[in-house]
């Protein structure tokens, strides 16, 4: 495995999307977002072509410039996507890096008036953007959405609130069951906001914004709290803890988050119906994952089996492995998504 840079088929194309709906976000965060698409071997070659296209979601704290970042011996995912393409073990697409980072590590892919609204952004901008300036099959039935851990919440949740824009989905690892995945920790935030800020967040956050380097449990304090600015923020940009300050669940705010957690949304109607419409789901986890999302993802599968989804629409997978470390993973689904946007 080289430790370096290895040469491209295809190649990138990276762009800036001027946003007009990130602009004066509560966070301050920037409007104007870099963008990374993929352009498969054969695009400049015949240039009456047009391709499906898959758009990759990251996980917390991901941000675009990460997707290069190479550990020994591991690729990182563009290469390993380009080889795929390269060998020919799928029909040719174009992929999308999109940036949906925030100064708190990460927007859920959801409209939020405590962070921003990055729902809208994703399918109301980003997407025109790319099917303005590439040879897209711009249909919803010809594009996708994938991503690890919160960029596989991402996928299901974008997939079945706009099926309208997107076509296919592909998590990994993604942020479900709520119950599992998230409410054991509520005892461990409180505890650690009792002992160090004294049970105050905004004390933590004005702390941490002054920081040269996260301390130990910082990251995990700030991922809750940015959980809550995507699930249970009010109008005015207030956020709501789903715990109080001895850890306990508060039921009408932990209600709010619920009603996002991709399970409880599957076995709604309206949901399950914009399931059904879909080419393909893709769903698989690792056995041993950290944060039991290999037990979110057998929830999300039976709600989706329960929608009336079956094979060779839906596929699923439970492999050999933990949280992270698998982006080996990632062009596997992202040839099976091809394969289904296909025409």
């Amino acid at each position: 495995m080289l430790p370096w840079s290895a040469p491209l088929a295809g190649r990138f194309e990276e762009l800036v999307v001027d946003s007009a709906v990130l602009r004066g976000n509560a966070l301050g965060d920037p409007h104007e977002r870099p963008i990374q698409v993929y352009l498969p071997p054969g695009y400049d070659e015949d240039e009456s072509r047009r391709y499906p296209a898959i758009y990759v979601a990251q996980g917390y704290t991901g941000h675009i410039a990460m997707w290069w970042n190479r550990v020994p011996f591991r690729q990182p995912y563009p290469e390993l996507a380009d080889a795929m393409f390269a060998r020919g073990e799928a029909p040719p697409a174009i992929v999308v890096l999109f940036d949906a980072w925030t100064s708190l590590g990460g927007s859920q892919f959801l409209d939020s008036p405590a962070t921003g609204r990055y729902h809208t952004y994703l399918c109301d901008e980003v997407v025109p953007f790319v099917d303005e300036r590439f040879r897209t099959l711009a249909a919803r039935e010809h594009r996708g959405i994938s991503g690890k851990s919160s960029g596989g919440y991402g996928a299901m949740v974008t997939a079945m609130l706009r099926p309208d824009v997107f076509g296919a989905l592909a998590t990994h690892a993604g942020d479900a069951l709520f119950d599992v995945c998230h409410r054991a920790d509520f005892p461990r935030r409180a505890r650690q906001l009792r002992d160090h800020f004294g049970g105050s967040y905004k004390r933590f956050l004005a702390e941490f914004r002054k920081r040269t380097t996260p301390r130990d449990g910082d990251i995990e304090l700030l991922e809750m709290y940015a959980y809550a600015a995507a699930y249970s923020a009010d109008d005015d940009g207030t956020v709501h803890l789903p715990f109080d300050a001895n850890g306990a669940v508060i039921p009408d705010v932990w209600q709010r988050w619920l009603d996002r957690d991709p399970v409880v949304m599957a076995g709604q109607e309206r949901y399950a119906e914009a399931l059904r419409s879909l080419r393909g789901v893709w769903i698989d986890a690792g056995k041993r994952d950290e944060y039991y999302l290999d037990l979110g993802a057998s929830a999300f599968l039976d709600k989706v089996l329960a929608a009336g989804v079956k094979p060779p629409q839906l596929y699923f997978e439970l492999f050999d492995a933990g949280h992270g470390g698998i982006e080996y993973r990632y062009p596997l689904a992202l040839a099976w998504l091809s394969e289904r946007l296909t025409p």
